[in-house]
């Protein structure tokens, strides 16, 4: 279930290397920075996955939650990111590459948790499990798309 994860974590991996390069006509923010964002959201939100009670539950429809689930795409510049995933240190490339092999491990997570655990999303409301993976997967390829356009 986690195997289209783990190839984008592989992929950001790839990119590490790159880590100081920027393009201000793309973002304000470094490779690094994009990579570090990524990592710091898919472990916050297994993380809150893990902790979550499945009883507390509760559906609620988000127009944007099924825009963005359904196209596989968030818009660009659109949102801002909670304080919680946002980079707040120097990002250097042996920390990026301990915190892919954390993540890593973190994924794995996953497959602990039942189906009805969730992920209490900021904009789209709750998320199960089933439709958190792929959130996690849609925001992780949209950094790697932000990136594949600041090297290029």
């Amino acid at each position: 279930m986690t195997n289209n994860l783990d190839s984008l974590l592989h992929k950001l991996e790839s990119q590490i290397s790159k880590h100081e390069n920027f393009n201000l006509q793309v973002s304000q923010s470094t490779v690094g920075w994009q990579i570090e964002h990524s990592l710091l959201t898919i472990n916050g939100i297994v993380n809150a996955i893990q902790q979550s009670n499945p009883k507390d539950y509760k559906w609620k429809f988000s127009f944007i939650k099924m825009v963005v689930l359904t196209t596989k795409k968030i818009p660009r510049g659109k949102a801002k990111a909670p304080k919680i995933v946002v980079p707040k240190t120097e990002i250097n490339k042996d920390d990026l590459q301990l915190h892919v092999n954390t993540t890593r491990e973190t994924i794995k997570g996953l497959e602990t948790v039942s189906e009805d655990h969730f992920f209490p999303h900021p904009y789209f409301g709750n998320l199960k499990k089933k439709d958190t993976i792929r959130f996690l997967e849609i925001h992780t390829k949209h950094h790697l798309d932000i990136i594949c356009d600041i090297v290029s």
